[in-house]
């Protein structure tokens, strides 16, 4: 009788991918499609250079991330590194994140009842390659009281997010309608990513 000799399925390990942002939302965004995420933040100026569109800005600083992104520390190398700059913008204006409550405020009563965009630029790098790209999604606003206003900004969520708010946590009770990618809002846009991360190799998981 012949011996019968069962082969053993090795676990599929997923992607290493090194973040070069501290966004706990790009890491979330990144872990929900089964990605393993390390993070090491790059230190680069985000100032706006003059004449800059928001749309090269955003291009601009996520190309620079990922150029200064440090060395893994771990054991094993990442398949590859990530960098994006969220920018959002209306024309040439940009709404950065908020300097104050106040400055909050200002900008959710700018953008109340009217469109704008939010461009995310990102960079994955690997051993071999670099690709650079951008994607826009337009957001409109519901038209918001100041007593809608004052209760969000008094939330604290919008003081740490570009815009003065967050589609992924509250502030998504403040849009009226996205078109386009809406993880681009959150702050990468996964389908584009994820088939950039393709071309060069890095398999989903």
């Amino acid at each position: 009788m012949k011996e019968q000799v069962r082969g053993t399925r090795q676990a599929h390990i997923p992607p290493l991918l090194l973040l070069a942002s501290a966004s706990p939302r790009r890491r979330m965004l990144l872990e929900s499609l089964g990605y393993r995420v390390t993070v090491h933040p790059s230190a680069v100026d985000e100032g706006r250079l003059p004449q800059e569109t928001p749309v090269q800005m955003a291009l601009r600083l996520a190309d620079s991330k990922a150029r200064a992104a440090p060395v893994c520390r771990t054991p094993e190398a990442p398949a590859a590194v990530i960098a994006a700059d969220t920018v959002v913008h209306d024309g040439h204006d940009i709404f950065p994140k908020p300097a104050s409550p106040e400055d909050a405020t200002r900008m959710l009563m700018l953008l109340a009842g009217r469109w704008h965009r939010v461009s995310t630029a990102y960079c994955v790098k690997t051993a071999d390659a670099r690709r650079l790209s951008v994607v826009t999604s337009r957001v409109l606003f519901m038209e918001l009281g100041r007593g809608t206003i004052s209760r969000y900004v008094a939330s604290g969520e919008p003081l740490d997010k570009a815009g003065a708010y967050g589609i992924q946590g509250a502030g998504v009770a403040l849009v009226r309608e996205v078109v386009g990618s809406y993880s681009n809002v959150v702050g990468l846009p996964l389908h584009e990513l994820t088939n950039t991360l393709a071309e060069l190799g890095v398999d989903p998981p």
